[in-house]
């Protein structure tokens, strides 16, 4: 089943989740003359395609948004761009470099990037460009400053409940005014891509308006080969950076109050961020430090052999754009339990087929126990996740960003789901 399926038998507002607004009605409607589909291949030849991010994935930091913008500017190489990434610098990689046909230029810090890379645009140092692709991950870069060169603002989510949980007090504010009051005015005119339609219903709530909010979801890579299996013992895991808003405290809160049911009952932790000692401090506090396993950050083989002995994926975060851990642990054949108002997850996980969504950590805890004790439910999850962890392909996200990038040459914008024939301005 394709991406374009899924929203006809979800309708706008997913299976079970709560409905989006919906979209303002557009006469802009697109013809075979004025957009191709997705059998013709983009073909963008000499086109020069400047992104501005925080991070890529090299960075410790970097998580499935720098995956995903890493995986369309390769798709816009295979199609004869020439892609220049511009992120903040860190001792993982060197300043410049060229890997798989993307340059990459680091410079600045993790605050200091944001007008390192104004900069840098302004003055040239990343080349002329044809289309600049700003990704705001609560911030923008301010290109619309400094370039006269067309603007696609890339939103994963918005950042309205992890401003006061990052950046307490008046930085938060400061943050949070920035995004939802300049950056909208800013950008106005341009064209947007947020990777579900729960990000582009957040954006019509700060203003976004009009027929030039693309969605474009995240694509999920096949499954490693493993030689594991599923753990003889239960076993929950938690893969992502380490941060507050990932609240991976409710995780240990769930497998603690499931220790008594399930004594061999074990979490794993994959991942690592500036939280992490808060972790252990917060773990050894609530004596959980006998059921629950730092993993740290792991290669991407180790990663998936746990998602293979993994019962039960746990997504206990704030906030999710989409959800990439969801169709990798999927691939492996492991449901995932997650909260419902992440607002990605909504779409990521087909409640009730592929995965569970909940409102409460109290919730989340049933559900957990739940599957952990039906090995029958279990298995109908599972079978749920890996099909629903096979619709959703890099490669169609790919063309479907490729072809955004086209429209936006030509000076139209584009307001579809996963475009194949996008209705265009």
């Amino acid at each position: 089943m394709s991406p374009a399926t899924v929203e006809r038998k979800q309708g706008l507002g997913g299976t079970r989740g709560r409905p989006y607004p919906a979209d303002p009605p557009t006469d802009f409607q697109a013809t075979a003359a004025s957009v191709s589909g997705m059998s013709e291949p983009v073909d963008l030849a000499g086109k020069r395609v400047v992104f501005l991010s925080w991070r890529d994935t090299r960075n410790p930091e970097g998580g499935g948004a720098e995956r995903y913008l890493e995986k369309m500017a390769a798709g816009l190489v295979d199609r004869g761009c020439e892609v220049t990434i511009f992120c903040a610098a860190h001792e993982a990689a060197p300043p410049e470099e060229v890997v798989g046909g993307v340059r990459f230029v680091r410079r600045g810090t993790k605050l200091s990037v944001y007008l390192a890379g104004m900069s840098a645009l302004r003055r040239g140092d990343l080349g002329p460009a044809d289309v600049v692709v700003d990704v705001q991950n609560g911030l923008p870069f301010f290109t619309r400053l400094v370039t006269s060169a067309p603007v696609v603002v890339l939103v994963h989510h918005v950042h309205r409940e992890q401003w006061p949980v990052v950046y307490p007090g008046m930085t938060g504010k400061v943050g949070w005014w920035i995004e939802h009051r300049v950056a909208p005015w800013l950008y106005r005119d341009c064209q947007y891509v947020a990777v579900s339609r729960a990000t582009r219903s957040e954006l019509r709530g700060l203003g976004v308006r009009g027929p030039r909010v693309a969605v474009v979801h995240n694509g999920t890579d096949p499954a490693r080969h493993v030689v594991t299996r599923k753990s003889p013992t239960p076993m929950v895991a938690v893969v992502g950076r380490l941060v507050p808003h990932k609240q991976v405290e409710h995780a240990i809160d769930a497998v603690l109050a499931l220790r008594s049911r399930f004594p061999d009952l074990r979490l794993h932790v994959v991942g690592g961020g500036w939280w992490e000692d808060r972790l252990h401090e917060y773990a050894e506090r609530q004596g959980a430090l006998g059921c629950v396993v730092f993993e740290g950050h792991l290669d991407e083989q180790r990663k998936h052999e746990l998602y293979e002995q993994a019962w039960v994926l746990a997504l206990p975060s704030l906030k999710e754009g989409w959800g990439l851990v969801v169709g990798e642990a999927g691939m492996h054949r492991t449901p995932t339990v997650a909260y419902r108002s992440a607002g990605g997850t909504r779409e990521s996980i087909d409640d009730g087929v592929s995965g569970i969504l909940v409102d409460t950590l109290e919730q989340l805890t049933t559900a957990i126990g739940t599957l952990l004790e039906d090995p029958v439910r279990r298995a109908e999850l599972a079978a749920g996740a890996s099909e629903m962890s096979h619709q959703f392909t890099w490669e169609h996200a790919q063309q479907s960003f490729a072809l955004v990038v086209r429209e936006v040459l030509a000076d139209r914008r584009v307001e579809s789901q996963d475009p194949e024939l996008p209705r265009v301005r």
